[in-house]
C-alpha cells in the first residue's frame, strides 16, 4: 500500500530583485532565463491570495508525485543543505530544492549562458572580493554583484574600489541598490531554453536591441566630439583668436634698422709665415669681434645709449603698446630686458662680419641708435689694439733710453780722461819710443867709438874723455826718457797707464755706440709691428631708416602661436591619457 506523500508548505519569499529586473535585462539585450515547475510563478495583477496559495499547493504535490530526474543543485554558502523525502517515507537527496535554491540555480545557469570570458570572471571575483562577499564560484560571483546593485564589468576608478569602513548593520540595512544596465553584447541561449514571448519575436527584439546599441555609440559619439570641440575651442582657438587680435589691433608697429660691419686688421709687411697667412683673414680678428659683440650687448653700452639718446625716455611714449611700454619710473634691469629684446646683433665666425638690427618705434630713432651704437664699438676696437701697442711701444722706448744714458756716461768717462793728459797719448808714445831709439842709436855709436880709442897701444885721452861723457849723457837721456814713458811722476799715473785707461774708454764708448743702434732699430720694429696690429672697423652696411613697419609679423606670430598651444594640448592629453589609463588599470 502506497502512502500519498505529504504536500510541501512553501513560504512566499519576496525576489531581492525589482519587479521591473526581467523587463529591464530584455531591454538591456540579456538573454531571458529559463523557468522551472518548480519555482513559484509571481501572482497575477487581481488574483486572491489564496487562489494563489492554492495554485502554489497544488503544482508543488504535482512535483513531488511525478519527480523528474534533475541535475545536483548548487550549495548555496552558509546554508545546510536539506534532506527530501520520497513517497515511502525515505529520505532522498538532491531531487527536490525550494524555491530560493532554484531561483539561485536558474540564475548561475542564466549568467553562464551569457558567454562571459574568463578575464571578465576573473574580474568579477575580484571585485566580490573587494565589496566583503563570498562567491563560491566565479558565476555567483557576478550574481551576487548583480544582486548588490553594482556591474562588474564596469570600468571604475580607485576612488570607488576603495570598501566604505562603516558599521556592518548600516550597510546590511541600506536597500540593494538597483543593477546597472549592461552594456556588452550578449549571448543568445539556445532555443530549447527560453519560452516564447507573446509579444516580440527573438529577431525583432534583438534587431531592437542591436539599434539602441547603435543609438547609444552614435550618442556616446557625439557626445565625445562635442566635449573634444570645447576643448579645443577653449585651449586653442580662443587664446590663438585672443594673439591675433593683439597682433592686428593692439601691437605697436616697431621699425628695425639693420647694419653690417667688419673689424679688419692692418696690412703685415713682415713677420712669421703663420700670421703673414692669417693676417687680413676672420681668424685674426674673431676674438675681437667677439669682445665687441658682447659690449654692445651690455648694460654699459645700454646706459651710454641711454645718457647720448635717451633710451628710456623713447619706451616711455604713451603710443607704445602696455606691453613693449616701459614705466616712467622703469629701472635699469627692465629697460636692458627691452634693450636685449630691441637690439640684437650676431656674428658669423666664417666670413668674419657683424650683423646688427637696432628695433624702434620711429624709423629716424632707429637709424640714429645704430649710428650710435656702431660708433661705441669703434672706440672698443681702438682701445682692445691700443693697450697693446702702448706696452709694446713702451718697453722700446725705455731700452732705447737706457742705451743713451750709458752711452753718455761712456763718452763723459772718455772726456775726463783726455782732459788729465795730452790730447793724443798715442802720439806722444810714439814720439818717446822713436826718442829712445834715437838715443839707443847714439850710445850704440858712441860706445863703439870709445872701445875703438881704448883698443889703440896710447889713445888720445882727451878724445876718450869726451866719448866717455857722450856716452854717459845719452845713458842719462835714455833712462829719462824710459821713465817718462813708464813712471809716474808728481802722483800722476803713468802715461801707459793713461793710454790703456783712454783706449778702455774708447772700447766702452763703441759698445755703447752698438747698444744704441741695437735699441734704435728695435724701436723702429716695435713701431712697426704695432701699427701692422692696428684693428679698425669698417661699416659694409650703413644704417638706413625703414619706410614701412618691421614688426610685428602679425601672421607669422599668430601661426606660430596656435602651433604652440597644439603642441601643449596635444602633450597634455596624451599625459593625462596614459596616466588615466595606468590608474584605471
Amino acid at each position: 500500500m502506497t502512502t500519498k506523500p505529504k504536500a510541501k508548505k512553501f513560504r512566499i519569499r519576496r525576489s531581492t530583485h525589482p519587479a521591473g529586473a526581467s523587463a529591464e535585462s530584455r531591454q538591456d539585450g540579456a538573454p531571458q532565463e529559463p523557468q522551472s515547475d518548480a519555482a513559484p510563478r509571481p501572482a497575477a495583477p487581481g488574483q486572491p491570495t489564496r487562489s494563489y496559495l492554492s495554485d502554489v499547493r497544488s503544482r508543488s504535490q504535482a512535483t513531488a508525485a511525478a519527480p523528474v530526474p534533475r541535475r545536483p543543485q548548487a550549495q548555496v554558502p552558509g546554508r545546510p543543505k536539506r534532506p527530501e523525502r520520497a513517497a515511502d517515507g525515505k529520505t532522498i537527496e538532491g531531487l527536490v530544492s525550494s524555491a530560493v535554491e532554484t531561483s539561485v540555480d536558474q540564475e548561475i545557469d542564466a549568467i553562464r549562458n551569457e558567454g562571459l570570458t574568463g578575464q571578465q570572471l576573473r574580474m568579477a571575483r575580484r571585485v566580490a572580493q573587494k565589496r566583503g562577499l563570498a562567491p563560491t564560484s566565479d558565476f555567483d560571483a557576478v550574481r551576487l554583484l548583480r544582486a548588490n546593485g553594482i556591474d562588474p564589468f564596469k570600468r571604475s576608478t580607485m576612488l570607488e574600489l576603495v570598501v566604505p569602513q562603516g558599521n556592518d548593520n548600516e550597510q546590511q540595512a541600506k536597500p540593494p541598490a538597483k543593477p546597472a544596465k549592461t552594456q556588452l553584447p550578449q549571448t543568445v541561449p539556445p532555443q530549447g531554453q527560453t519560452l516564447p514571448s507573446t509579444e516580440v519575436s527573438p529577431a525583432e527584439r534583438r534587431n531592437a536591441e542591436i539599434m539602441d546599441i547603435q543609438r547609444d555609440i552614435e550618442r556616446r559619439r557625439r557626445r565625445k566630439l562635442t566635449l573634444l570641440l570645447t576643448r579645443l575651442a577653449f585651449f586653442i582657438f580662443l587664446p590663438t583668436l585672443l594673439v591675433g587680435w593683439y597682433y592686428y589691433f593692439v601691437a605697436t608697429p616697431l621699425y628695425a634698422t639693420k647694419s653690417e660691419f667688419l673689424i679688419l686688421e692692418a696690412d703685415a709687411t713682415g713677420g712669421s709665415a703663420l700670421g703673414g697667412l692669417l693676417s687680413g683673414t676672420q681668424f685674426a680678428t674673431n676674438q675681437d669681434a667677439i669682445a665687441v659683440q658682447s659690449y654692445l650687448m651690455s648694460r654699459d653700452a645700454m646706459k651710454r645709449l641711454d645718457q647720448d639718446m635717451g633710451y628710456k625716455a623713447h619706451y616711455t611714449q604713451d603710443h607704445i603698446d602696455p606691453i613693449k611700454r616701459l614705466p616712467p619710473d622703469a629701472s635699469d634691469e627692465a629697460a636692458y630686458k627691452i634693450y636685449k629684446r630691441n637690439v640684437k646683433i650676431g656674428y658669423d665666425p666664417t666670413e668674419g662680419v657683424v650683423r646688427m638690427e637696432v628695433i624702434a618705434a620711429d624709423p629716424q630713432t632707429s637709424a640714429a641708435f645704430s649710428e650710435h651704437l656702431i660708433s661705441y664699438a669703434e672706440e672698443r676696437v681702438d682701445e682692445l689694439s691700443r693697450r697693446k701697442r702702448e706696452d709694446q711701444m713702451r718697453e722700446a722706448r725705455a731700452s732705447l733710453e737706457m742705451a743713451k744714458q750709458e752711452r753718455r756716461e761712456a763718452q763723459e768717462r772718455l772726456v775726463k780722461l783726455q782732459e788729465g793728459t795730452l790730447l793724443d797719448p798715442e802720439g806722444e808714445m810714439a814720439s818717446i819710443r822713436a826718442l829712445i831709439n834715437n838715443v839707443e842709436m847714439q850710445l850704440q855709436d858712441k860706445d863703439l867709438q870709445l872701445q875703438t880709442q881704448l883698443n889703440n897701444a896710447r889713445p888720445n885721452r882727451s878724445k876718450v874723455q869726451a866719448l866717455e861723457t857722450e856716452t854717459r849723457l845719452l845713458r842719462a837721456e835714455l833712462e829719462k826718457q824710459k821713465s817718462r814713458l813708464n813712471e809716474a811722476a808728481n802722483g800722476d799715473t803713468s802715461l801707459a797707464a793713461k793710454a790703456a785707461q783712454i783706449q778702455m774708454a774708447q772700447a766702452d764708448l763703441a759698445t755703447a755706440d752698438l747698444f744704441l743702434q741695437s735699441a734704435l732699430q728695435n724701436e723702429k720694429q716695435t713701431a712697426l709691428e704695432a701699427n701692422r696690429q692696428v684693428r679698425y672697423l669698417t661699416t659694409s652696411v650703413r644704417p638706413v631708416a625703414p619706410d614701412d613697419a618691421t614688426y610685428p609679423r602679425a601672421f607669422e606670430n599668430t601661426i606660430l602661436a596656435f602651433l604652440v598651444l597644439s603642441g601643449v594640448y596635444l602633450m597634455v592629453s596624451l599625459t593625462a591619457s596614459i596616466l588615466r589609463e595606468q590608474v584605471s588599470s
